[in-house]
């Protein structure tokens, strides 16, 4: 694992989905919940473009509608 993660805003709290969230220092790249006082960290692993519909077309119109 990298010692550098990647953070990026949250736009929803993942335990009450409340939007009333506020970045807070320690742990790095945590967030606060002011509604339901959790704090937490996201973190994204991987993005599988293999399971997107458009990036299967988009490849097979590149390598000229070949299989």
């Amino acid at each position: 694992m990298s010692a550098h993660r990647a953070t990026t805003a949250v736009y929803h709290c993942p335990f009450c989905a409340e939007e009333d969230l506020w970045p807070v220092e320690e742990p790095r790249g945590a967030w606060e919940c002011r509604a339901c006082a959790r704090v937490f960290t996201v973190e994204l692993v991987t993005v599988d473009t293999t399971a997107i519909p458009g990036r299967l077309a988009e490849e097979d119109a590149l390598r000229g509608g070949q299989a």
